[in-house]
């Protein structure tokens, strides 16, 4: 097949999975990108609600791309229902945080505002049972005709995977972490 052959979409949906670091970099690449194209870009964040190196820069970055970018830092942190006592937070109160950040996400993919809207670590909410699967695969069949969608974080459900376009698992093959060495801020975070 010749490349003239070849067609476009006008919208496409990304998912960036698997154990690997950098689901979350690569989404930022992917804006980066976007907004070097003129794009409008709603980057939406299921989980980290504390203070990460992204935080950090979408602010810096704020004011010079108000225009082209909404960002939403959603969720209450990392789920684990096995010891929620830990983090203090209830089940009630983390899937509260969960259902508004999915609200806002939706609301973003179905408008039409945005080119591409960035669900960050929202397989993770899924794979917590914060939100439901069905909700994940309304984000991807009710986003407007023109709104890529990228959706990130561990256990992309397989079932969903016919309606994805680009899939990409990040595979770990060694991380510091398993050697009992915390995340470094900059690099992991």
């Amino acid at each position: 097949m010749a490349f003239e052959d070849y067609k476009t979409k006008s919208s496409i949906v990304l998912v960036y999975t698997g154990e690997g670091k950098g689901k979350t970099t690569a989404s930022l690449g992917l804006m980066i990108r976007a907004l070097g194209n003129r794009y409008k870009v709603a980057f939406i964040q299921f989980i980290k609600y504390w203070g990460v190196s992204e935080h950090v820069f979408i602010k810096d970055i704020g004011e010079l791309y108000s225009d082209q970018l909404f960002f939403f830092k959603g969720g209450k942190g990392f789920y684990n229902a096995k010891d929620l006592s830990a983090q203090n937070i209830s089940e009630e109160d983390h899937k509260k945080a969960a259902d508004e950040t999915y609200k806002i996400a939706f609301d973003a993919v179905t408008s039409g505002k945005y080119d591409l809207v960035i669900c960050d670590e929202v397989n993770n909410a899924v794979n917590d049972g914060l939100i439901t699967e069905k909700q994940l695969e309304h984000l991807i069949d009710k986003r407007a005709p023109n709104t890529s969608i990228c959706l990130t974080g561990r256990n992309f459900p397989e079932k969903l995977l016919k309606k994805v376009d680009i899939a990409t698992n990040m595979t770990k093959i060694k991380h510091h972490f398993d050697d009992k060495y915390l995340a470094n801020k900059g690099i992991d975070f």
